[in-house]
């Protein structure tokens, strides 16, 4: 268990049911078995913000319940490496936004010590970032020397058509059914980035819920206009 008491819930969404993998079939796959054999050193996944990265990474943590700990560096970068104490405990260690922290001498020798520590007793490690290891600014040569020898995965943004696709599939693991017409009027009336649009869809749910409405573009409509 890790030293400090770190207050983190996992979103009830981020699941591996609940992500459309779009071009990321060979990511999700080899997070998977990663999970499910505990096999190999972990990997690195980068790419563009809200292409899915965090979602992934709460994944592998949802699946492997109290054998994992999920840690957003980029909220927890000014308490220092003292965080990271503790963690090779856990057989998956999921790290997000690791890059928030290169740069910082006592980061990344903590970052360092906690990759040769999994390493050594067998643990797996899982980064996200939004370059490959070696552009991502970490000035000690040997954490990016660790860091490269985790197998790289570009994580592929979603097309068009899979936006509507990943809404209905989230909408779906939230009981919900959003018609493919009302999810298009949502692309068109919302910024175009999924983590906008997930948000959206959340507040769409809490609306429906309490109005006791079904997830049609009258209803949205009502919704969007009165909250602008």
């Amino acid at each position: 268990m890790s030293q400090l008491a770190l207050p983190l819930k996992l979103q009830d969404h981020a699941v591996f049911e609940s992500f459309l993998p779009g071009g990321n079939e060979a990511l999700v796959a080899f997070l998977e078995s990663t999970v499910a054999t505990g096999a190999g050193t972990g990997g690195w996944i980068w790419g563009a913000p809200s292409t899915g990265k965090t979602h992934l990474l709460q994944a592998v943590c949802e699946r492997a319940a109290d054998r994992a700990q999920f840690l957003p560096l980029n909220d927890f970068r000014h308490a220092g490496p003292a965080v990271l104490e503790g963690l090779q405990s856990r057989q998956f260690v999921c790290l997000d936004d690791v890059d928030s922290v290169a740069g910082d001498a006592q980061w990344e020798v903590g970052l360092f010590s906690l990759f040769n520590a999994l390493r050594d007793t067998g643990m797996v490690l899982v980064c996200s970032a939004a370059a490959p290891a070696r552009e991502s600014n970490f000035a000690l040569a040997d954490l990016v020397s660790r860091f490269s020898m985790l197998p790289a995965f570009h994580i592929e943004p979603l097309k068009e058509p899979e936006r509507i696709e990943a809404l209905q599939l989230r909408a779906h693991h939230r009981g919900l059914d959003l018609p493919a017409e009302t999810a298009s009027y949502l692309l068109l009336r919302s910024k175009r980035d999924m983590a906008s649009l997930y948000a959206l869809l959340d507040k769409l749910d809490s609306e429906a819920l309490k109005a006791q409405r079904k997830l049609t573009i009258p209803f949205v409509r009502e919704v969007l206009d009165f909250s602008q």
